[in-house]
């Protein structure tokens, strides 16, 4: 079953397609925003400050994390906090680990597992945020 089709079944809490569409469109477009930076070559990536890659992975898995929690509760608001919050970093540890294999095939980039657990730590935060703000 597609991502699309568990996202529009009846299960998912009573709403209308674009209701969560409108919910998960932050997710896919930072999903994309990941997508188009990975395949960036490493030269084309200009020096901007000390440890710009770590802030960027962080950064923007936080952002996207956050954004997976908060479309998870408005799809599916009976589940706990607690699962939103291990849903959450299964799927930014997944993404991450795509993500670098992504990059084995991009010229001048290279797949690391501290990248990952950046990725992963970044996804953590955005997650507890989200539930801290709830």
């Amino acid at each position: 079953m597609a991502v699309a089709d568990v996202l529009m079944s009846d299960e998912v809490r009573g709403l209308n397609k674009a209701s969560c569409l409108i919910a998960w469109f932050p997710v896919l477009f930072f999903m994309a925003v990941i997508f188009r930076a990975s395949a960036t070559p490493g030269k084309d990536i200009p020096p901007l400050f000390p440890f710009q890659d770590i802030a960027w992975h962080f950064g923007i898995y936080l952002i996207m994390a956050y954004f997976f929690s908060r479309a998870l509760r408005s799809t599916w608001g009976r589940m706990s906090v607690k699962k939103i919050l291990l849903f959450t970093l299964a799927f930014a540890v997944f993404y991450g680990i795509t993500d670098e294999l992504h990059q084995l095939f991009t010229p001048g980039r290279s797949a690391t597992g501290f990248d990952v657990l950046i990725d992963s730590l970044g996804g953590l935060t955005g997650g507890l945020i989200y539930k801290w703000l709830l």
